[in-house]
């Protein structure tokens, strides 16, 4: 399941996608028209600041804006900067893999493993090539871009 940090990020992001190079975008207006607490959106945009996302200016007419095409944001990377890994066990996880502490069995014998590998892949067949882009879509999968996850 989706954090509601991640629904907040999407829900930014695609308000800011939606006024790509239109200038910086105050926080509490973002905040305003997607209904996300400030302070917690602020949070957000910071990690998407530091992750080379968003830039922003500080002051009265500062603000956020988006340093790249929406179509050049990948969801798989929102989400992994919310969230962090996709898998749901780390030790299937492509970029935050541990082995797993609970697990009784060797990894090569493990039949857990193989198929939380099978969701992991199908989760990732889904996302992977997915972008800001797409999640702005009006009508693609039948959602407007104001309707909350």
């Amino acid at each position: 399941m989706l954090s509601a940090k991640a629904q907040y990020a999407i829900h930014a992001l695609t308000y800011l996608g939606e006024h790509y190079q239109r200038g910086f975008i105050p926080i509490n207006v973002i905040a305003e028209k997607r209904k996300i607490p400030a302070k917690f959106l602020e949070a957000i945009l910071l990690e998407f600041r530091k992750a080379g996302v968003l830039g922003s200016k500080a002051g009265k007419n500062g603000g956020y804006y988006l340093l790249k095409h929406p179509s050049k944001i990948q969801m798989v990377q929102i989400l992994r900067l919310m969230d962090g890994p996709i898998a749901l066990l780390p030790c299937v996880s492509k970029m935050f893999y541990e082995p797993c502490r609970l697990c009784p069995y060797p990894e090569s014998n493990c039949n857990i493993r193989q198929i939380f590998f099978e969701v992991r892949d199908a989760t990732l067949q889904v996302i992977e090539g997915k972008t800001l882009q797409d999640l702005m879509q009006k009508g693609s999968a039948g959602f407007d871009t104001d309707f909350m996850i």
